[in-house]
């Protein structure tokens, strides 16, 4: 008996290695960010451009959620997670105390872990994830704005 050999990876080989990659990114980001405090760290050093800057990095696990099709419902999760944490960490100390113990990366990698989440989204799931990007954009635009009105600030 002979194996054969492995010359192409199937389709579902391809997808769950693909799959694999980038949820271990994920979590290794989530890592990095909660675990290692970066997020709040680097919130502390640059208010409000850390904050939206440590946003755009936490929308990876929503691209990865959405690249490799979970439910809406776990897509309007993570955005919802990423509002809150860039929400209250805009305000100055508060909101950088409250990201260590939040952990919004690290509460959407262990959403992109779980596996049994599967299922159709229904209209009301796309509603919930509209509604957590209406909230998501309201909280991109606080910090923006704070740190719009500190640049003018400091310039003549």
């Amino acid at each position: 008996m002979h194996a054969r050999p492995m010359t192409e990876s199937s389709p579902r080989t391809t997808e769950l290695s693909s799959r694999d990659r980038d949820v271990a990114l994920a979590v290794r980001l989530a890592h990095w960010l909660d675990d290692r405090y970066l997020d709040p760290v680097i919130g502390l050093i640059l208010p409000e451009i850390g904050d939206l800057a440590m946003a755009a990095v936490g929308l990876y696990p929503v691209f990865v959620a959405i690249r490799h099709r979970m439910p809406a419902i776990v897509v309007a999760r993570m955005i919802r997670n990423l509002a809150i944490d860039l929400f209250i960490g805009a305000i100055p100390v508060i909101g950088d105390l409250f990201d260590f113990v939040y952990k919004a990366h690290r509460k959407n990698a262990d959403l992109l872990l779980e596996r049994h989440v599967v299922g159709p989204s229904s209209t009301r799931d796309w509603m919930a994830v509209l509604g957590a990007l209406v909230v998501l954009l309201v909280a991109l635009a606080i910090p923006l704005m704070l740190a719009i009105f500190l640049f003018s600030r400091l310039s003549p």
